[in-house]
């Protein structure tokens, strides 16, 4: 077997892309991802992450000059040694059923990371934001993957476990139907007092104030997000340039604010699950792509919605504001006749915040998907320790 680092090679990187099409090509539920979504990562002018990071790729080729597996390492040198071993990342991992294949590329990022002065690796996870193409699933083969989330081989668990990674946290996805869900009474009362008093109002994006809401999203978030493991606060430009992305997709119905006053206390932020077309480009995303997207989407043929992030600021948690803006999008579903959406996959909830998971199990929801982010460190007689918890 040979490992072949793809750089610029056009040869390579195609089979980069190549390789999963083949492996899932008998798994009917898998959705191959766009492929400017994964060239993009290892684009320097396209991922930010390049600023203070670095990042390596291959393909694993057999005898008869096959592709039979690929994987990814890289370093956020910002993030890698606030950790009490420097950590870097592999992933991208993807390997035909052959042990020695997978623990040749689990061995091939770790002696580039080692190389590198890290001393341990966390993987499956991406040279980015967390909520794209990061984990190992466990659970879910019978649904499809939600937009950038991971579909992988139920093999791979065993690989991972065997080579010695551990369980560094593990990440749930919790879905419901939008107009039926079963939500407690408990929640509904919250909700409901919220709603009644006067200095609480809730109001929905508008594509025509996204400077406004992204503004309001970024003090949220800095407030009741930045304080959690591996996440940092956004800057103005960040939350600029996150809305302008999310512009061609947003429903306004979707996503909403909650305001105390005219102070910003907490966010919902729901999108239509572009996967649903996605899954019709054959990963492709040119110009008679775009228009078949377009067409899609005016169509209607969306019908799955992704819960993106959910954040209320700490002095208001607690007071039941959590539970009114759950369930104020799922009201807006009710009151329009013609609401094209169905059911709603709450995307990326850790086990480091057992709050939040015991609020999603009350708004009648099913943990559908599982997925382990895991951590390897490469001195075996040093203690492992899971995430801390938060809150």
């Amino acid at each position: 077997m040979t490992i072949l680092e793809v750089a610029n090679h056009k040869h390579l990187q195609q089979e980069f892309l190549l390789l999963p099409v083949r492996l899932y090509e008998q798994d009917n539920n898998w959705i191959r991802p766009l492929d400017q979504d994964i060239e993009n990562t290892f684009n320097p002018e396209k991922n930010k992450y390049f600023k203070h990071g670095e990042a390596i790729r291959w393909i694993l080729q057999d005898e008869k000059g096959k592709t039979i597996g690929r994987v990814a390492a890289f370093i956020n040198h910002e993030t890698a040694t606030k950790e009490e071993q420097a950590t870097g990342g592999m992933g991208f991992f993807e390997c035909i059923e052959d042990e020695s294949a997978a623990f040749l590329l689990f061995d091939t990022c770790k002696n580039w990371l080692a190389s590198k002065g890290m001393e341990a690796m966390d993987g499956p996870i991406n040279f980015g934001e967390r909520d794209s193409f990061w984990g190992l699933m466990t659970k879910g083969w019978q649904y499809e993957p939600t937009y950038k989330m991971p579909w992988t081989k139920e093999y791979y668990i065993q690989y991972f476990d065997k080579y010695g990674f551990k369980d560094y946290f593990q990440q749930y996805v919790y879905v419901s139907p939008i107009r039926a869900a079963s939500v407690t009474n408990a929640v509904e009362e919250k909700a409901k007092r919220i709603y009644d008093n006067p200095d609480y109002t809730f109001r929905h994006i508008e594509k025509s104030k996204l400077a406004k809401y992204g503004e309001d999203f970024r003090t949220i978030f800095n407030e009741g997000w930045a304080k959690f493991p591996g996440v940092k606060a956004m800057t103005e430009e960040q939350a600029s340039n996150l809305v302008k992305q999310m512009k061609p997709i947003i429903d306004e119905e979707l996503t909403w604010f909650a305001y105390a006053g005219e102070r910003p206390i907490a966010f919902f932020i729901v999108i239509p699950d572009i996967n649903q077309i996605v899954k019709h480009l054959n990963g492709k995303f040119g110009v008679w792509e775009k228009a078949k997207f377009m067409l899609l989407l005016m169509r209607g043929v969306i019908t799955r919605t992704c819960g993106v992030i959910f954040g209320v600021v700490p002095d208001y948690q607690g007071k039941g504001v959590e539970s009114a803006i759950a369930l104020r999008f799922r009201q807006a579903g009710r009151d329009n006749p013609h609401y094209q959406y169905e059911t709603i996959d709450m995307n990326w909830v850790g086990d480091f915040n057992p709050k939040m998971n015991r609020f999603v199990s009350q708004l009648g929801t099913t943990r559908d998907k599982e997925y382990i982010t895991y951590r390897y460190l490469f001195d075996r007689t040093k203690e492992f320790k899971r995430c801390p918890r938060v809150g």
